[in-house]
């Protein structure tokens, strides 16, 4: 089952620096990644219907952030489909900024759950894109922080259960699932994870093609 999207639908992409896509550094509203690949393969598949592309990506959003701008920058733009991708920043917060704690999946889930509730209710389509992380080498900076192997070993730990929690909720409010953990996974095994993503979380040019991709796979 796909999601049809017809002409004068207005489609919101929302969460993290992945999805921002650095749309506020660029002044283009859709950013320079993913969701901008999207929107242009769409045009170029469906001239004859036309699309309302909206990105409220924010760079550095967990759940929580998304919880306090939710109304505003998603609810009151009555979209019909909703995309999120959120997670990497509730994976890392603890380590990446001195005030960060370890956030645990049932809050990770309960703070998703709220924000879906008023989607489902008004009957919005939902696609959930899992958050991911890919298995790169080395020390990585990212921002103040280095990050090693022991470091992406505890991501792992923490984001799996995570990523448990996203398939749970497509589940139980019918959303269609981008399962993009296990998508770079066997990318990775055959072109090396870097080729994805530099840093494990942030996708490369052709991460967020592969991304773009399989996201026009849910729609039609």
């Amino acid at each position: 089952m796909t999601i049809t999207i017809r002409s004068g639908s207005t489609v919101m992409f929302t969460g993290d620096s992945i999805t921002d896509g650095l749309r506020r550094v660029v002044g283009h509203g859709l950013g320079v990644g993913y969701v901008l690949r999207v929107a242009e393969e769409w045009g170029r598949r469906h001239p004859d219907r036309p699309v309302a592309w909206l990105n409220t990506g924010n760079a550095g959003d967990k759940v929580m952030d998304l919880e306090a701008r939710w109304r505003r920058d998603v609810l009151d733009a009555r979209p019909d489909v909703v995309s999120i991708l959120v997670g990497a920043n509730d994976m890392g917060w603890h380590t990446l900024d001195p005030e960060g704690y370890v956030i645990p999946a049932r809050d990770f889930e309960a703070g998703y759950d709220r924000l879906l509730e008023p989607l489902a209710e008004a009957g919005t389509e939902l696609i959930l894109i899992e958050p991911f992380l890919l298995p790169v080498s080395g020390v990585i900076e990212a921002g103040s922080a280095l990050v090693g192997p022991e470091q992406r070993e505890e991501w792992r730990a923490d984001l799996d259960p995570k990523i448990e929690a996203v398939r749970r909720l497509a589940r139980r409010y019918g959303a269609h699932l981008l399962a993009a953990d296990g998508m770079f996974a066997e990318l990775a095994a055959t072109d090396g994870p870097e080729h994805w993503s530099l840093d494990g979380v942030h996708p490369t040019s052709a991460g967020h093609d592969a991304l773009a991709a399989a996201w026009l796979r849910l729609v039609a």
